[in-house]
């Protein structure tokens, strides 16, 4: 497929800072590859001196793929494509010293920071403050404010108090050298603001940015963006600002009216071709969007046929909603010889998810559930899996922090932070340190007994596991460390008890699997676990959010739920976000291929009451004459019916036959 007139504008306009509005299923991955190639072959860039950057790393990895069968090997090998946090972590890597942290810093997930804001938060402070707190402390850093700039933008005592907290997790981020993931974008703005040496050595080896879904960037980041591209302005950013759904974390889609201001030269082209949906579905699309206001209008338009009406289901209760949506699921598969992972079902909250599980599967279909906690980011998977980093690599900082006091030991926040002070000072790492005479009788007695214990653990621990396959290794490690009887200890409801426990026992069989495979060593086996792909569905029907269904696209879409209070939802109605719950439904829309179905329930269950639910705002304003609502048309929905019960008995017969 060769590049339509927008595209190719957008690819070959190189002269000042460009702004693509890339439409939903236009084409804008393809743009930025091709652009790459572009700078490359015809304006003589050297390929390491060109980044594109974006927001997850799946999509970083499928850029990367794409750019490589664009250019030379050798080329392709020396891009810089990854995420914000990816190229903040690469700079801070090079540039660590001018910051004040030492070579191997540790960098913190969010479990390790939260675990840090209740170490320092008063004692009994409930999960619901914590949680906030670890917001507002993120929040200050998503703008690039340092604790003592947020202690001055503080009005209320609680802002005064998170301020206060924010200033003692960065002193306490110094003592372990550790920086958190807000840090990577936060720190490299702070240096390259405060330095014009560094700054004008990163805007040389960087001499042209790409930024994907430039709509999802916080002040932060597209701060760093202005940073690095410098008065030149030689960057593209693409992005679509009716596909902005992440507020709640810190994205701003002003920062699309923040580029013309800050760049009066910039140059807009606008994508507006889908190559996805059929025109239906784009007309559906295009007249609910239409009531936001926009910057930059645009209107999709596509080559592609009317395509089948937008179907919508008005059911009694959620549990009738999922048992149609199932039941069609069937009937389309049956009917359209279809594999099962061209089928979406995309909700607002994962909660609604239970009914829909449960009538999937009763109807035996397969299916996977995506945005669920991954296996690998349980707790107590992520603890064990830590103590074996630790015994691979005795200068893992972030596993010995994770895990020093998991169970506990009486090795409290003051007794690490000193530690790695100590740590610091004698350029080690803490599990080093903590087998150091020198740093054992700086403590208490009673914190250096707990510490010296952990060590002891872990030399023990070191030792049985050069005779010990990984599968055994895990059972030794709960075994030890006694991690058992702490999940026990920790976890009162029963139910939750023995999940956490049987995930233990799963995390040994994983091992005991990849050594069946072939494995080739502990270190070997835990690189695998770590680079796993923690979300593959197989060929089994979509259950997702909305928001985790942002950038995919299905042939059979169903969008559940559409009620008023659910979506839009009633909190952000409280708040006043309409407009970007109805840039979510947009997002839903434009995930379909082929076919459409929307559906609501009439009625609502909460402690045992029934209660009537209105449809949502949002179905009044899509163009009715493209809807069809089951219900309004006898003869039609009765020939469905019957398609469908022919479908449910033909599968019940195969799978008997089975």
């Amino acid at each position: 497929m060769s590049l339509n007139p927008q595209q190719r504008a957008a690819v070959e306009y190189c002269d000042g800072p460009l702004l693509v509005l890339a439409g939903a299923g236009s084409g804008k991955t393809r743009v930025i590859t091709e652009k790459i190639a572009h700078l490359i072959a015809r304006r003589r860039y050297a390929a390491n001196r060109i980044a594109a950057i974006t927001f997850t790393n799946k999509a970083a990895r499928e850029m990367r793929e794409r750019a490589a069968r664009l250019v030379k090997s050798e080329a392709a090998r020396e891009l810089t494509i990854c995420t914000f946090h990816a190229l903040g972590l690469r700079l801070l890597q090079i540039e660590h010293a001018k910051l004040g942290l030492k070579r191997g810093f540790s960098v913190l997930d969010a479990d390790d920071s939260a675990a840090l804001v209740k170490d320092l938060a008063p004692a009994g402070a409930k999960p619901e403050r914590l949680a906030a707190w670890r917001a507002a402390i993120s929040a200050a850093k998503s703008e690039g404010l340092a604790p003592a700039q947020a202690l001055e933008r503080a009005r209320t005592a609680g802002e005064v108090e998170a301020a206060q907290l924010f200033a003692a997790y960065q002193r306490r981020l110094a003592a372990f050298n550790a920086v958190d993931f807000d840090d990577l974008i936060r720190l490299p703005l702070a240096l390259l603001r405060a330095d014009a040496d560094t700054r004008a050595a990163w805007q040389e080896r960087l001499r042209y940015l790409l930024v994907d879904e430039y709509q999802d960037t916080n002040a932060a980041q597209y701060a760093l963006l202005k940073e690095l591209a410098g008065p030149r302005g030689a960057f593209t950013a693409v992005g679509d600002d009716d596909q902005s759904i992440y507020a709640w974390r810190g994205a701003n889609p002003g920062n699309l009216a923040e580029l013309g201001r800050d760049y009066p030269a910039l140059k807009v082209i606008v994508l507006e071709q889908n190559y996805r949906c059929t025109r239906r579905i784009l007309r559906a699309a295009n007249a609910v969007i239409a009531h936001n206001p926009h910057v930059y209008e645009k209107r999709l338009w596509s080559e592609h046929g009317e395509g089948a009406p937008i179907r919508v289901l008005a059911c009694r209760d959620a549990e009738h909603e999922a048992e149609r949506i199932a039941a069609d699921i069937v009937h389309q598969q049956q009917a359209q010889r279809a594999p099962w992972h061209e089928f979406a079902v995309l909700y607002r909250g994962n909660h609604q998810s239970r009914p829909l599980e449960k009538a999937l599967r009763l109807a035996r279909v397969p299916y996977h559930l995506s945005g669920g906690t991954a296996f690998l980011d349980r707790a107590e998977v992520k603890d064990v899996l830590a103590y074996l980093r630790l015994l691979v690599n005795p200068d893992d900082d972030a596993a010995f922090l994770r895990v020093a006091n998991v169970p506990r030991r009486e090795i409290g926040a003051a007794t690490l932070e000193k530690l790695g002070e100590l740590a610091q000072s004698r350029q080690l790492s803490l599990l080093r340190t903590a087998h150091s005479d020198v740093a054992l009788t700086a403590l208490a007695p009673r914190s250096a007994a707990a510490l010296a214990g952990f060590a002891t653990c872990i030399d023990e621990l070191t030792q049985r596991a050069q005779h010990l396959s990984g599968a055994a290794l895990v059972e030794e490690v709960v075994r030890r460390t006694g991690y058992a009887e702490h999940v026990r200890a920790e976890t009162k409801d029963e139910a939750a008890r023995t999940r956490r426990l049987e995930n233990l026992v799963e995390l040994g069989a994983w091992f005991g699997a990849l050594e069946r495979e072939g494995g080739s060593g502990l270190a070997a086996e835990l690189a695998l676990l770590a680079h796993a792909e923690r979300d593959d569905p197989g060929n089994a029907v979509r259950l997702m959010t909305l928001h985790a269904a942002k950038g995919l696209e299905f042939r059979f879409v169903y969008l559940v739920g559409l009620a008023q209070g659910v979506l839009p939802h009633e909190s952000s109605l409280a708040e006043g976000r309409l407009e970007e719950e109805r840039r979510l439904f947009y997002v839903g829309l434009t995930r379909a291929r082929e076919r459409l179905c929307l559906s609501y329930a009439a009625r609502g269950h909460r402690y045992g009451e029934s209660f009537a639910i209105e449809p949502s705002r949002f179905l009044a304003e899509l163009p009715q004459a493209d809807l069809h609502w089951d219900g309004r048309d006898s003869e039609q929905d009765a020939r469905a019916e019957r398609e469908q019960a022919s479908a449910a008995i033909a599968r019940i017969a195969g799978l008997l036959a089975d």
